[in-house]
């Protein structure tokens, strides 16, 4: 790897080999690799709320005390890590859940100075599996049904933020999403198709284009994968698209790699 790269993403749709991929680009390279979902994410809120002190007034003093020990200032407010609670207060907590739950005036900013904080204090080189690209579409697109144009300017605010580190994509784009989906529902079970299908019929997105069911969800990967490498191609970014990894995996490898180095 050159020196230069401080931060290397993978991107591309669900069942597509994102994680795969960057555990081995981590491994090659020797780099700190993160995938979603892990806790703790050095540039993300994956599973955290975030309270202003008039939110937390609203609790009882007794829960006021489990939160503070937990919470961080910052952004304005307190970033409260949600696995650390259960129960009532948990279900409570989840109403100002970041990702799902917060209105986009305030996800926004507080989103944006988390990867300010990431990007200020990097001493290590990474591999994300992604962050950059389906999480903000996921939010901007599918939650809130926002344009191309909107997604696009958000993801550009990251870009800018992020550009000391050098930044490069990897995207896994697959022709083949329906025939993917389907091999790996098959091994993820019903419950995780089920929440993947309603998160994508059921936001702004969804209700907009009438979608439902497992086609319905199929179609919005699709528009979502298209809509990501058109804003992909516009970006300041250095990336690699690899078309189909999952039909040649060593070839895929092969190519990133020799492309890093």
């Amino acid at each position: 790897m050159t020196e230069k790269n401080k931060l290397i993403i993978i991107e591309g749709l669900p069942c597509s080999g994102k994680s795969t991929t960057a555990r081995y680009i981590a491994e090659q390279l020797g780099m700190t690799f993160v995938d979603e979902g892990s806790g703790a994410h050095p540039a993300d809120y994956e599973f955290d709320a975030y309270l202003t002190q008039r939110d937390i007034a609203a609790f009882s003093s007794d829960e006021q005390e489990q939160i503070l020990v937990s919470a961080s200032e910052k952004s304005g407010g307190y970033i409260v890590p949600l696995g650390g609670f259960s129960g009532a207060l948990f279900d409570k907590l989840l109403h100002y859940k970041i990702y799902d739950f917060l209105p986009w005036e305030i996800e926004r900013p507080v989103m944006l100075d988390k990867w300010r904080e990431f990007t200020q204090n990097c001493n290590d080189s990474y591999v994300f599996n992604c962050v950059l690209l389906q999480n903000p579409m996921c939010e901007t697109m599918m939650r809130f049904g926002f344009d191309a144009a909107a997604s696009e300017a958000y993801i550009r605010e990251i870009c800018d933020i992020i550009k000391p580190l050098s930044p490069f994509v990897v995207y896994l784009r697959n022709t083949e999403v329906y025939d993917s989906v389907k091999q790996a529902s098959a091994e993820r079970g019903d419950d995780w198709l089920n929440a993947v299908i309603d998160y994508h019929c059921s936001g702004e997105y969804g209700k907009s284009q009438g979608l439902s069911g497992f086609d319905g969800y199929i179609s919005a990967l699709e528009e979502r994968q298209r809509r990501e490498l058109a804003i992909l191609g516009r970006l300041d970014i250095d990336s690699i698209i690899i078309v189909d990894p999952q039909t040649d995996w060593q070839s895929a490898y092969t190519a990133i790699i020799s492309k890093l180095k």
